[in-house]
């Protein structure tokens, strides 16, 4: 939370309640036309497909089953929306995970399209939070993506996940060198959130990060 932003703690307080109350899964959508219409802001969510994507969505969401925790990694294939507030605020969307091994080559070859387009051709994607689990840092399969969203112009910010597996002294170096490459790409944001979603930290930061990119 800013010092020089004074309506931080009340954006802070804004998200908290947001956050608690109504949150409901809209759709699944295999391909651009199965798309909602494009009515209200949408944050995405991308990462590898074992960084811990469904754990953070249901703990920022303080929800335990709202987003499907998979012991298969790729199993998920198709933008998942969930509206947030009623009356809607905001859609959280969940971005197939990247990166999976055992997927058939048509099948990356469908998510590289179908992410490629939603990233580029959609108004309402306000920021896109790319998930990088904190024990291993970026990997090239991560700047792969920031490339593709730095190409996009969509706005994005890193966040960092599993922190309660880590010691203290390697989190902070690994959070220093994920900040210093974010500030090598000209769509990231420069500042990164540190998250847990068994331990609970940082989940308020993001609530907060995701209503002030939401309100931008």
């Amino acid at each position: 939370m800013s010092e020089n932003d004074p309506g931080a703690a009340d954006r802070e307080e804004r998200a908290r309640k947001l956050f608690a109350g109504p949150i409901a899964f809209l759709k699944s959508a295999p391909a651009l036309q199965h798309l909602p219409s494009p009515s209200v802001p949408e944050i995405a969510f991308a990462g590898r497909s074992n960084v811990g994507k469904s754990s953070l969505l249901n703990a920022l969401t303080n929800r335990n089953g709202l987003a499907r925790t998979s012991v298969t990694p790729g199993r998920t294939q198709e933008l998942n929306y969930f509206d947030v507030g009623s009356p809607l605020v905001f859609r959280l969307v969940d971005m197939p995970g990247y990166g999976f091994a055992k997927a058939p080559r048509d099948v990356v070859k469908k998510w590289r399209f179908l992410v490629n387009d939603y990233l580029r051709g959609r108004q309402v994607l306000k920021r896109t939070l790319v998930l990088i689990d904190s024990r291993h840092g970026i990997k090239d399969v991560d700047r792969e993506v920031l490339e593709m969203l730095d190409v996009a112009a969509v706005s994005y910010r890193i966040v960092l996940t599993k922190t309660d597996k880590v010691k203290a002294s390697d989190l902070a170096a690994v959070q220093a060198a994920t900040e210093a490459e974010a500030r090598k790409h000209p769509a990231a944001h420069p500042e990164v959130i540190a998250t847990s979603s068994e331990k609970g930290m940082g989940i308020a930061e993001l609530r907060t990060a995701v209503l002030e990119a939401v309100e931008v």
